[in-house]
């Protein structure tokens, strides 16, 4: 590509420039934009195949960090090194000799793909992903009977809530355009990561998440907990909102289990905020917020150890942890792959920020699975928790299908 060249660069040109670099590279890239940012970034590893890492964030490299629902034997991690690094402001003129110089050299002999080409590239690469799916898992019925059975196990004391989740595949369209799909998904969730990541022959997804597992910058230790949800309604809908008991006893327990994390480690010192109720696209949650001055408590490492006490959180698991996990693992049916693991910067720009990976989905071929869950306690309504997993799925799946949603 000649980058004298002079085009009208909007900012899905821009995105689609990224994704070329990242899906001709023959390694693992990650484009995201954080919460209540305009700044876009990305890291690219060359290396084909996937690197793991231990979860010690301190010591890691600047890179961005994957990790799925389930454990990993090796207790480790995928990691996407940044090799290569660019970030630039979506809302400034952007250039093509603004483009680092590892990215022009990589374009340089290359022809500007489009629409169709990139499309192309980018289900090739998929059609190989280890993206496991069972119709069991888009059942309404079984779904139906896995929220009858954590409502039971919930009045028998055996668990204080349970999260189940389930997938809907929808197909792709064939005007698909990525980085649409992308600047829309940042245009209409100002809140939430927006996020994609694509490791080679493993996974492709996208996402847009609103939950922070942990965060670091500085000294600066946060984490929220974010339960609760119902539809935005209305011209204002944080004046109009209304929670019920069991949303309200819902998000509590996140918070109450957060509590009892630092606890076990004898952190004392933390401030609390919240809850209140907070927008995520079309809809609502309650959400409290935990900060800690990490140096002025002693606790230098505390993003490492959080993030192992956290995952899986509550939101995404249930309680007590162990006891939820285990009655997911015998009942859910289907492996969840990275839903509800952990991805987002660590060590980039001074500052890690690690999301849940939520509101997500994964890509293959022609197709994407979308992946939703809705936290069960004594008062869910099975036919209620299947609708509110159909609005969570709405949220990603309304703009792959039609990106200006």
């Amino acid at each position: 590509m000649n980058t004298e060249v002079s085009y009208n660069h909007t900012q899905t040109e821009i995105i689609q420039l990224l994704l070329q670099l990242g899906l001709t590279s023959g390694g693992s890239f990650a484009i995201w934009r954080k919460p209540k940012s305009k700044k876009l970034e990305m890291v690219l590893d060359e290396t084909a195949s996937p690197q793991k890492v231990a979860l010690s964030l301190e010591e890691l490299p600047p890179g961005f960090i994957v990790h799925p629902f389930a454990d990993q034997e090796d207790k480790k991690a995928y990691y996407i090194k940044a090799n290569r690094y660019f970030s630039f402001e979506l809302d400034q003129e952007f250039k093509p000799e603004d483009l680092p110089e590892w990215a022009k050299i990589q374009l340089e002999d290359q022809q500007k793909l489009n629409d169709a080409e990139l499309r192309k590239l980018l289900f090739d690469q998929t059609i190989n992903n280890k993206i496991i799916t069972s119709g069991i898992s888009e059942d309404k019925s079984h779904f139906l009977q896995l929220v009858e059975r954590g409502i039971e196990a919930v009045k028998e004391n055996k668990l204080e809530k349970v999260v189940p989740a389930r997938t809907k595949t929808i197909d792709i369209p064939e005007d698909f355009n990525l980085a649409c799909t992308l600047l829309s998904l940042m245009n209409s969730y100002p809140n939430a990561l927006i996020n994609f990541f694509h490791i080679p022959h493993l996974g492709t997804w996208m996402g847009a998440s609103p939950e922070v597992l942990i965060e670091t910058k500085g000294d600066i230790f946060y984490t929220m907990s974010l339960a609760g949800t119902q539809k935005a309604t209305g011209d204002n809908p944080l004046k109009s909102v209304a929670w019920t008991q069991k949303e309200i006893e819902e998000q509590a327990l996140v918070s109450r289990y957060i509590v009892s994390c630092f606890k076990k480690i004898r952190l004392r010192e933390y401030e609390e905020h919240g809850p209140k109720t907070v927008v995520a696209g079309d809809l609502l949650h309650l959400k409290t917020d935990f900060r800690i001055d990490m140096e002025a408590t002693g606790f230098p490492e505390l993003g490492s150890i959080m993030l192992n006490l956290l995952h899986p959180t509550s939101a995404v698991c249930g309680m007590p942890r162990k006891e939820a996990h285990d009655f997911l693992q015998e009942y859910e049916d289907f492996d969840r792959s990275f839903y509800a693991g952990f991805l987002g910067p660590v060590n980039v720009q001074g500052q890690t920020s690690v999301f849940v990976n939520l509101r997500t989905a994964a890509l293959f071929s022609n197709k994407a699975v979308l992946y939703s869950g809705a936290g069960v306690t004594e008062d869910s309504v099975p036919e209620k928790e299947w609708e509110e997993t159909e609005y969570k799925c709405e949220i990603i799946g309304k703009f792959i299908q039609n990106p200006t949603a």
